[in-house]
Parts: structure tokens; C-alpha cells; sequence
């Protein structure tokens, strides 16, 4: 074989060689690029993980400290229900007792008004065990004069008369309304003082003399 022949085979050999290693290389390049590139995904992917791990542990810790405000809210208000409880007993008991104030004091009213009835019963029963006075014989001529002068039709009282009542040496005059169904509704008149337009002028042994508007003088017989 010729030298130049042999040259030429060996550079076709060697071309060959190169070409093949060429693609080798450029094939190994390419499969260091794709391990790159899947390097740098899962590299993303580890980060993100990363970063997901550590707001879920900031997220765990912040439910901790939620869990433990809660707990110390939770004892908190247990300790201010046993402190209320007390309270609200002694509270119970206080109206209970400024309900049963109320109640003796209603009661004392009523016996109060109750004793005003009593005592007007009482003075009913002296009145009839003292002799009605009589006023003094008048003349005929009088009589006469008085039988003759028309007398005005009396008018009925907007009140029941119940009797006197005696109050040391004072004496008022115990009335109620007619439809009364309470003992507080009774009222004691003293002379001078009026119930409605009635003013009561005086107290005699058996009426009781009441000036009225527009009216005669009124005169109210005592039970």
C-alpha cells in the first residue's frame, strides 16, 4: 500500500473517530443540560417546600399562642364566675330582703288603714250609746215660717261617709269613694279641708256641714 493511500486511510479512520466522539460528547452535553435544567426544577420545587414548611410552622405558632390566649380567657373566666357567684347571692338575698321591706310596709299600711276602721267602728259604737240632743223647741210662728219656705233639694256627696274618727282632741271625718274597694282610698277631713268641691265647714254631733259652689250649705248625716 501506498503511503499516500495509508494517510488517507488514517485520516478517514481519525475523522471518524472525532465524528464519533463529536456525537458523544454533544449527546453527553445534552444530557448534562436536561440534569441541569431538572436540577434547577427540583431545586425550585425544594425552595418552595421550604418556604411552604416554614409559614406552616409560623402558622403552627401562632395557633399555639392563639391556644394559650384562649386557655388563659377560658381560666379567666372561670375565676371571675366563682368571683361573680358570691355577688350574685348576696345580690338574690338584698332584693329578697328589700322585697320583703316592701311587702311590711304594705302590710303596715293596710294595718294602719285597717286600725282608722277599727277606730271608726269603735266611735260609731260611742255615738250610739250617747243620747242624741235635741235642738230646742221653737215657736209656731217659726214653724210655720219654716214650713212655708220652700227648701232646696239637697244633693248626694261624691263620697261615702264612714263616721268620726278621734285623734286626741281633734276629729276628722273618715270617707272613701262610693266604688271604695280598698282601705287606702279612705281620706280623713279635717275642718277646712274639702274632698272634690266639698268643703267640709264643720262637724256637728250627728252631720257634718259641707259648703259646696253654687249650692247651699250641705249637711251629710253621720252613720
Amino acid at each position: 500500500m501506498k503511503a499516500s493511500t495509508f494517510q488517507t486511510v488514517i485520516i478517514g479512520l481519525l475523522c471518524l473517530v472525532v465524528a464519533g466522539l463529536s456525537g458523544g460528547l454533544y449527546n453527553q452535553y445534552q444530557r448534562v443540560t436536561e440534569l441541569q435544567s431538572t436540577t434547577t426544577q427540583q431545586l425550585k420545587t425544594l425552595d418552595t417546600l421550604q418556604r411552604n414548611a416554614s409559614a406552616l410552622k409560623d402558622t403552627q405558632e401562632k395557633l399555639q399562642y392563639a391556644l394559650k390566649d384562649l386557655k388563659q380567657m377560658v381560666d379567666t373566666g372561670e375565676q371571675q364566675a366563682n368571683t361573680l357567684d358570691p355577688m350574685l347571692d348576696q345580690w338574690a338575698q338584698e332584693i329578697q330582703e328589700l322585697h320583703d321591706g316592701l311587702a311590711a310596709r304594705a302590710a303596715a299600711a293596710d294595718m294602719t288603714a285597717l286600725s282608722a276602721r277599727v277606730d271608726h267602728v269603735a266611735q260609731q259604737l260611742l255615738n250610739l250609746k250617747t243620747p242624741p240632743s235635741f235642738p230646742p223647741p221653737t215657736s209656731s210662728t217659726t214653724q210655720l215660717k219654716q214650713m212655708a219656705r220652700p227648701k232646696p233639694a239637697p244633693i248626694s256627696p261624691p263620697f261615702s261617709v264612714l263616721g268620726v274618727e278621734a285623734r286626741g282632741a281633734e276629729h276628722f271625718l273618715a270617707v272613701a269613694p262610693h266604688d271604695s274597694r280598698s282601705l287606702t282610698e279612705v281620706r280623713l277631713l279635717h275642718s277646712g279641708e274639702e274632698f272634690g268641691a266639698w268643703h267640709l265647714k264643720a262637724l256637728e254631733p250627728n252631720a257634718a256641714i259641707f259648703a259646696v259652689a253654687t249650692h247651699p250649705d250641705q249637711t251629710v248625716q253621720l252613720p
